[in-house]
């Protein structure tokens, strides 16, 4: 968090993460009669062996429409998926770490308020997180959404035939020990050139630390596509529950993955 761009990172092995952000987004005039969407989006991860993490999400969406239209709210799709952390880089400026997600995302939103894909989605993304510096680290995710669509409620890339592939660019730097600071381009093209629903969008924001557990998020965006919000905002936080006693040894690793440094392991 805040960025869509997903790191290379996974939770600690025994370790619960929780994210909470909240974005309040207007959106594109062609939405029409859709003018604004709130998201309150709920993540947990848990660290397994193996640099293997499982992830569960879910969004409470509300979406506000122009007199005369009612406005929807409730839970969106839920989705289910598990990361690999398989490579860890070396050094800066090497081989960058590499990691590969698996997402399922099952129809639990109501279709009919716009809610809901009213779709399976099946999503396969992989992930580069490359440091340029101590300080300075660039991510890349390029994705393939071979079933389903990427949407959100009305935001994101809406299909029930095709697929769509979807790819992020990152740029993070470590100003101070607790505040990180970055940028990133993100966007979705589905393979048929009839749907009109591309996503584009640009964002910058950051985290601060609070502690060794705890970060609070904040990040402005925006997008020219349709199926990209024409301006938002979005705060979050994020915590770390160890639900297993680690040793000195891990401890002192997990204090690593939890700053704000880079992923990279010594020769």
């Amino acid at each position: 968090m805040p960025f869509y761009t997903d790191n290379a990172d996974v939770t600690d092995r025994g370790t619960l993460h929780f994210e909470f952000f909240n974005e309040f987004d207007g959106l594109q005039s062609a939405q029409f009669p859709d003018l604004r969407q709130n998201t309150a989006n709920y993540k947990f991860n848990y660290g397994l062996p193996h640099n293997l993490e499982l992830d569960v999400d879910f969004p409470y969406l509300a979406i506000y429409r122009a007199s005369g239209s009612q406005t929807s709210a409730g839970f969106g799709d839920t989705d289910m998926g598990v990361k690999w952390n398989f490579y860890k880089t070396l050094h800066p400026m090497s081989v960058p770490a590499l990691s590969a997600s698996l997402y399922v995302e099952f129809p639990t939103g109501d279709r009919r308020q716009a809610l809901g894909s009213g779709l399976m989605d099946y999503w396969l993304n992989a992930i580069a997180q490359e440091p340029l510096s101590d300080k300075t680290r660039i991510d890349a995710n390029f994705g393939f959404l071979f079933a389903g669509n990427t949407s959100t409620g009305v935001l994101g890339v809406q299909t029930t035939r095709g697929h769509v592939y979807t790819g992020g660019l990152s740029l993070q730097r470590d100003f101070t020990p607790r505040l990180t600071l970055g940028a990133e381009l993100y966007g979705a093209i589905g393979d048929n050139s009839g749907l009109g629903k591309d996503q584009l969008q640009g964002l910058s924001g950051g985290q601060y630390q609070l502690n060794g557990r705890m970060s609070v998020t904040f990040a402005l965006l925006g997008g020219s596509h349709i199926a990209s919000p024409r301006v938002g905002g979005q705060v979050g936080f994020e915590v770390d529950f160890p639900l297993r006693r680690a040793t000195a040894a891990k401890q002192s690793a997990s204090n690593q993955l939890t700053s704000p440094s880079p992923l990279w392991r010594t020769p």
